[in-house]
This record gives C-alpha cells, sequence and structure tokens, in this order.
C-alpha cells in the first residue's frame, strides 16, 4: 500500500542503470539516509534496442536482452523484500523523469544515480540535469562501479598511466579497497504518486524490437541474470567448488562453466559489487586458501578499473578509428569477410568455434576473444570497429569501456606497448584445444578428423577428407586466409603432434586473460 506524503517531505528518485543491485549500492544509500521517501526507477532506454553506430547491429542483442529482463525483475523482488518497489517504464530516463517530478510538484525532490563514463551514458546526464534543473529538482550522480574508488585515486584521470602495470603498482602500493556500503534491512517506504502513475511491467521482446533467445544446453554460462543468480554463483564459485583457488591454471579453458569465474555478466549489468567480490575472497583467503589464483581475480577486476579510468582520460578517442594513439591506419570493409567471421565460416577452425558459440549462446571464453579479435584485425585487416560493434550487440557481458579499450588494445592503436602482437591461430588452437574437443563441440561437420588434425582440415589429404566426410568448399569453408606463420604448426598437426597438455592450457601457465574481458597474454611485471 502507498504512504500518504506530506507536501514538505523529501524523496529521492533513485535511477538504476548499470547498478542492478541491492547490496553495497551507494545511490540506494545515500537516498535512505538523506530522504524520507525512496522511487527506485528503472527505463528501459528504446536508443539502447536501435542499431550500433557505425554498422547498424542490434545494440542489444537478444541475449543480453534475456538478461536485463532477468536482472530487473530481479531487482524489483530484492526491493519488494526491503520494503520498496521498483518503477518500470519503456522510455528514455529524461521523459520519465520529467513526469515524475511534475506529477510530484510540492515535493523536495532529488534525482540520484551512479554515475558512468563514455558520451551516450554522459550526455544522459546531462539531460537529466537540466530536468532536474528546469523543475526545480536537485541531482547528484554518485561513483559506484569499480573496485578502487575514483575518488581514492593517486593520480589525477588526466594522468591515468598509458600502461596496466604503471597504473597496477601505483594503485595497489598505495590504495586501500574501501568497504561495502552498508544497506538497511528495510528501505525508507516509497511515496505515493498521482493515479496516471504506476508501476508498471516488464516490456516484451517485442517492445524491445528482439525475440526470445534459444537456450544452448552447451553453453558455458548455463546462468540467469540479476543479483540472486550473481550471489549463488560467488558462493559455489569460492565456498562450494573451490574453483577459485585453481582459477590462474584453468582461467584459459574453453569448456564448462568453472573454468572461470563468469562473474563478468553481473559485473557489467551492476548485479555484483567488485568490492562483495574483493571483501569475499578476503573471506575466502583467510578461511580457506591464500594463492596466486585468488589474487588473480582481482588482477582481473583491477584490469577492468583500468579501462574505466583510461576512457575517462580519453574519452570519445576510444571510438575513433585510429583510437586512443591517434595511430593513422588504413581498415579494410569488406563485408564479406566479415561476415564469414561473424558466423564462424572462415574455414579457420578454432575461430569458427568461438565464433559459433558467441553467436548461439551469447558467452566466449577470454581466450576465444583474444584470438577471434586478433583473427579480424592482424589476419583479415578489418575495421576493428565491426569487432566491437559484434561484441557489443551480442556479448552479454558487455561493457563499453572494457570493449572499446579492449578492441583499440588488439587493434594497436590503445594501451599496448607491443602494438605489433598478433595471434598465431593454429598455435593458439592447438595450445589450448589440443586434442580438438572445444572445435568438435562448435563445429560439428569436422567432429570425423582425429586428434589434432582438426586444426587445419586444408593440410589434409584428399583420402583422410573423404574418411573424414568432409568436402572443403562444400560442406566445410576454404579458409579465407592462411598466414605464413602458421605452416610449423600446420605440419605438427598434421603429423598429430600437439604443444598443449591435455585439459588445454600450454605448460607454464604465465599467459595472462582478462576472465571479465579479453586481454592479450603476458606474463605479470
Amino acid at each position: 500500500m502507498l504512504q500518504i506524503v506530506k507536501m514538505t517531505n523529501r524523496v529521492a528518485v533513485c535511477l538504476f542503470r548499470n547498478d542492478l543491485r541491492y547490496h553495497d549500492n551507494e545511490v540506494l544509500a545515500h537516498a535512505h539516509k538523506n530522504a524520507d521517501y525512496i522511487l527506485p526507477l528503472y527505463c528501459f532506454d528504446p536508443r539502447h534496442f536501435v542499431g550500433t553506430h557505425h554498422y547498424g547491429f542490434p545494440k542489444t542483442g537478444s541475449f543480453r536482452t534475456r538478461f536485463l529482463l532477468e536482472s530487473v525483475e530481479d531487482l524489483r523482488k530484492s526491493l519488494l523484500k526491503h520494503g520498496s518497489n521498483l518503477m518500470i517504464v519503456h522510455e528514455k530516463p529524461e521523459d520519465a523523469i520529467s513526469k515524475i517530478v511534475k506529477s510530484l510538484v510540492g515535493f523536495k525532490l532529488t534525482l540520484l544515480l551512479h554515475a558512468e563514463v563514455t558520451k551516450e551514458e554522459t550526455d544522459v546526464e546531462k539531460s537529466l540535469q537540466k530536468v532536474c534543473q528546469e523543475n526545480k529538482a536537485s541531482f547528484a550522480n554518485i561513483w559506484g562501479s569499480t573496485l578502487y574508488h575514483k575518488g581514492d585515486l593517486p593520480f589525477q584521470i588526466s594522468r591515468v598511466p598509458d600502461a596496466y602495470t604503471g597504473f597496477r603498482k601505483d594503485v595497489e602500493e598505495k590504495l586501500k579497497i574501501r568497504p561495502e556500503i552498508s544497506m538497511p534491512e528495510k528501505l525508507k517506504p516509497v511515496p505515493s504518486f498521482p493515479s496516471q502513475m504506476s508501476w508498471g511491467n516488464l516490456p516484451s521482446y517485442e517492445m524491445l524490437n528482439s525475440t526470445e533467445p534459444l537456450l544452448n544446453p552447451s553453453s558455458a554460462f548455463p546462468f540467469n541474470g540479476g543479483e540472486t543468480a550473481a550471489l549463488q554463483r560467488l558462493k559455489s564459485y569460492l565456498w562450494d567448488t573451490n574453483a577459485v583457488a585453481q582459477y590462474k591454471e584453468t582461467r584459459n579453458g574453453l569448456i564448462g562453466s568453472n573454468y572461470s569465474t563468469k562473474f563478468s555478466p553481473w559485473l557489467a549489468h551492476g548485479c555484483l559489487s567488485p568490492r562483495k567480490i574483493h571483501w569475499e575472497l578476503e573471506k575466502y583467503e583467510q578461511q580457506r586458501t591464500k594463492n596466486q589464483s585468488t589474487y588473480w581475480v582481482r588482477f582481473e577486476l583491477l584490469w577492468r578499473d583500468y579501462f574505466k579510468f583510461v576512457s575517462m582520460k580519453y574519452g570519445d578517442r576510444i571510438f575513433y578509428p585510429n583510437g586512443m594513439k591517434g595511430k593513422r591506419q588504413e581498415w579494410k570493409k569488406d563485408m564479406e569477410l566479415f561476415k564469414a567471421w561473424q558466423t564462424g565460416k572462415t574455414g579457420v577452425p578454432f575461430v569458427d568455434a568461438n565464433m559459433r558459440e558467441l553467436l548461439t549462446t551469447g558467452w566466449m571464453s577470454n581466450r576465444g576473444r583474444q584470438n577471434v579479435a586478433s583473427f579480424l584485425v592482424k589476419d583479415l585487416h578489418l575495421d576493428w570497429r565491426l569487432g566491437a560493434e559484434w561484441f557489443e550487440s551480442l556479448l552479454l557481458d558487455h561493457d563499453v569501456c572494457s570493449n572499446y579499450g579492449n578492441w583499440n588494445y588488439v587493434a594497436g592503436i590503445g594501451n599496448d606497448p607491443r602494438e605489433n602482437r598478433k595471434f598465431n591461430m593454429i598455435k593458439q588452437s592447438m595450445d589450448y584445444d589440443p586434442e580438438g574437443d572445444f572445435i568438435r563441440l562448435w563445429v560439428p561437420e569436422l567432429r570425423e578428423i582425429p586428434g589434432s588434425k582438426i586444426h587445419s582440415p586444408w593440410m589434409l589429404s584428399s583420402g583422410a577428407l573423404s574418411a573424414a566426410n568432409i568436402r572443403l568448399g562444400q560442406n566445410y569453408p576454404n579458409p579465407v586466409v592462411v598466414a605464413p606463420e602458421w605452416s610449423r604448426h600446420q605440419r605438427d598437426g598434421k603429423d598429430g603432434g600437439h604443444g598443449g597438455r591435455g585439459h588445454g592450457i600450454p605448460k607454464g601457465g604465465n599467459q595472462r586473460g582478462i576472465d571479465f574481458y579479453f586481454k592479450n597474454p603476458g606474463t605479470k611485471k
């Protein structure tokens, strides 16, 4: 039942965006402390369900749409448990806030939201601030999305180091991670509002220009959206399975749900706070195990922070064809080649397997992301923004800063000091999928090729191809490119040898990858 509110009471409208959680929520905590009534709000912004900027792919694909709907529904249930509710509308936040402030005339109203860093999001914040000013309402955006707080950084944003190692050392040596925000068991009550306003319902897929996706039983991410599922996964990965204790050794895996944390979709939607992960790890390290693997989860969370701060430093340059560095490159726009990459029909099995996994599940492993990005940019020489926008469309865990920062990195126009770094597709395939199990899972037409010969089918004799029921150019494509550096590994594959161990992780285990977003390998300095 809605509360009766006196006209002098303070009302905080809490606009949720990429912060779909109750725990460690700075906006809700601030509202609870400073307002008499709280109105939580989520807007399904139609601008998020149109085409991407350059190439017009669906900005929010069906898998992420499903995850978002689940997350918003779970948030409403969580707020109801804490004595509140969630108003859900299908319109631009500026329009929704304008209606709300005009409907609640006479109240002392404040709009609160978590701050974002990239242009589309900050433009919305500017529009919201203008609406508030025009209607004599207050406005505040609050930082709350990173492991280390922006206000604690030991340098100005304009001086964020251009190499991750320098950033990491400075931050780890000089800063402490803040405690989680303490949340009340019961929030301040919701206000009453006029009869023309309602709590609203979740929009349909059709309203969001989408269709309900089919769930693939082979998906490495068989989880639901929302804070409840996120906290269950955190508990499972740490306490129930102890999988976190082997994370550094398994994080480059390809098959199954426990080779990596799988936290990234919940982090991207704000269903899980990075500080929550840190402090849960602290408990785990005190009670169970503290090792390189538990450290490495934080190491990857810090990459996520880094890309947010780098995106603040360089602004729109992360979206420009020449990237952060402003390094002029000639990019091709061969859409036939791109379509082969996009649909997993390049004729290079490791690339195809990863791209088909993404296309049919919305998920791809860290190792896969590194490789398919390198292949698009360094082997096909295509515009990196094709890849960035395709990832933006399909990935469950799309995060603007991490996605575009990493594509800058791979394209040699970002933060990689080795800008000419290139992955050898055949070596990578043999190192991380030595017997071809991952390829067989996603490229079933190759399943009858035995052992490691699967990595380069174009090298097989006509007799071997016939025995495996493969007709190159008919039921599996000829490769769209064969890089000269693949040759020595192709010979290894033809002989049946491989360079990895049975679980698909090369000896040494010093490759660095970002579990939450793809990152090129390297040793920790």
